[in-house]
């Protein structure tokens, strides 16, 4: 909902705010797992935009109600860590784990 939205949004222009992946991957009788974490300076969003980025659909379905990628890249002063993550998949991380498994990344 959009009050579940913005009382996420209030919390992100914090020096805490950091999004963490948990990648796990499984190859015979070996479990390879990594978490990581990327820190966000979140900037806040003004509350005369709020309803309008809401408006827009892009919050609507992310789990930390923005998308780094769309819209919310307005509000985005920087990031320390894998912008990936932020996306979604660790990239860089999910492919080590795959080297460490001896699995072929262009196959």
């Amino acid at each position: 909902s959009l009050d579940d939205a913005r009382r996420i949004w209030a919390l992100l222009p914090s020096p805490d705010h950091q999004v963490l992946t948990g990648v796990a991957l499984v190859h015979g009788d070996r479990i390879l797992s990594r978490v990581v974490s990327t820190a966000v300076d979140f900037l806040p969003i003004p509350a005369q935009e709020q309803e309008a980025y809401w408006a827009s659909g892009e919050p609507q379905d992310k789990a930390g109600g923005y998308a780094i990628q769309g819209r919310a890249a307005l509000y985005v002063a920087g990031i320390r860590g894998s912008y990936s993550n932020v996306v979604g998949l660790p990239l860089a991380e999910t492919a080590a784990l795959l080297r460490q498994a001896d699995h072929p990344l262009w196959e």
